[in-house]
């Protein structure tokens, strides 16, 4: 675990947190199968040679991910964190076989890369992303909760312990503070923004996967709180609500075409950046986050350019939740939930299946910076934009629903994103 904080001074207003968890329960088995274990993972035809390959393998699952719960919540506020779910399922990935292993591949977007690369390239990233920053504090964190009575292969936990410094706690499970432990893990890796992930641990339950990650960042240029001033922010219904605008004059990596406006506000020295972008007024939302994917997301990270002008964005504090089951059975992976088909035989002799994954997400948009945390969990159980070159000041007023992601620049990561279409006030 690393806990990094640099203050120069300056106030910190951009939090964000994520926790995710996963849940693997014991299955009684309704068919045999074998527990042979191959050598080689299904994928194993790639490997890495460059910082871009290895930088460019969470992109893809990000935006494909983002686009299935956006399709379910299109009416509501989203915000995940793609990173801290790509490490919970990593983890997850190890202790899979066969058919199982192949559908969280697919899912992850990886196939054709072998899983000795794929945990090269995770603990390649979490090692940058664990470098000390100015003006920015990141915590990357993950864990193993094993039910006491449960059994584990040696090589899945060397695994997990080698390339995700995931740390590993023996629990007695029906010990009435067993919940207890697991939640205080969860405020301590989240800075108390994410108070629980656990409310109560199934009888059948062996295994929680963690995986939590916390982001306080202060911008480059702080927004001054002077010219904080209230404006409405126009619904999806047409309906508008009054809500304190921030505002900054500034040089921006900027983009303006027919579809969008984009700009990206930078942390500390411009490693982290949060950037937005919102849909021009006559666009349909649905169709224009049909069309978000990583390669449109690329293509206009690429066309930004620096240029002056004037940014007016909410300020606002959110806490988001969510069941990640029906997201991740429909984007393929639902064998790993069937107690009759899951194999997680390179992680136990039992048979097992993933029966919750729980996602918890905090974030805070202020004048000093953002502050953002999420956390995962995964649960196993027994059954029973086109460049604009015009130098002139560009204006982009945030007063209408918008695409957010806070993104790691030098390795291309996306830590957070969602979508915001009714910005709750901040405290």
């Amino acid at each position: 675990m690393n806990r990094l904080f640099f203050d120069f001074g300056k106030p910190l207003g951009a939090i964000a947190t994520a926790i995710l968890a996963w849940t693997l329960v014991t299955s009684v088995p309704v068919q045999s199968r074998s527990l042979s274990h191959s050598s080689t993972s299904p994928n194993q035809t790639t490997s890495l040679t460059n910082l871009d390959e290895t930088t460019s393998i969470y992109t893809p699952f990000a935006f494909k991910l983002f686009s299935t719960i956006q399709q379910q919540q299109s009416q509501e506020n989203i915000f995940i964190s793609p990173a801290s779910i790509t490490n919970a399922l990593a983890m997850t990935y190890n202790g899979a076989d066969g058919t199982t292993q192949m559908a969280i591949a697919e899912a992850l977007e990886i196939q054709g890369m072998s899983l000795e690369d794929f945990n090269q390239a995770n603990a390649a990233i979490k090692t940058l992303l664990s470098e000390e920053y100015e003006a920015v504090e990141i915590n990357i964190a993950n864990s193993l909760w094993l039910n006491q009575t449960a059994s584990f292969l040696p090589n899945f936990l060397q695994r997990v312990t080698e390339f995700y410094q995931a740390q590993l706690n023996r629990l007695d499970f029906t010990s009435p503070t067993a919940t207890d432990e697991i939640n205080a893990w969860v405020r301590e890796q989240t800075n108390d923004k994410i108070p629980k992930i656990i409310d109560e641990i199934n009888a059948n339950d062996i295994l929680y996967l963690m995986n939590a990650i916390y982001f306080k960042g202060t911008w480059t240029e702080a927004f001054s709180e002077e010219l904080t001033e209230e404006k409405p922010f126009r619904r999806m219904d047409g309906t508008t609500q009054p809500h304190p605008f921030m505002l900054q004059i500034g040089n921006y990596l900027y983009l303006e075409n027919s579809e969008v406006q984009a700009i990206s506000l930078p942390y500390g020295n411009g490693q982290f950046s949060l950037y937005v972008l919102l849909p021009r007024e006559t666009a349909n939302l649905d169709e224009f986050y049909q069309g978000l994917n990583a390669e449109q997301w690329d293509d206009w990270i690429q066309a930004m350019r620096l240029q002056d002008g004037v940014i007016q964005l909410p300020r606002f504090e959110l806490e988001y939740s969510i069941a990640l089951n029906d997201t991740l059975e429909q984007i393929g992976m639902g064998i790993a939930f069937s107690p009759n088909q899951a194999d997680f035989s390179k992680m136990t002799t039992e048979n097992v299946h993933i029966s919750a994954v729980q996602h918890k997400t905090f974030l805070e948009v202020n004048e000093e910076g953002t502050e953002a945390a999420a956390v995962t969990s995964v649960g196993v159980t027994r059954v029973s934009l086109d460049e604009r070159p015009e130098p002139e000041l560009f204006s982009m007023i945030v007063d209408r629903p918008f695409f957010m992601a806070i993104r790691d620049n030098r390795t291309q990561t996306i830590l957070f994103m969602g979508s915001i279409v009714d910005p709750p006030p901040s405290n």
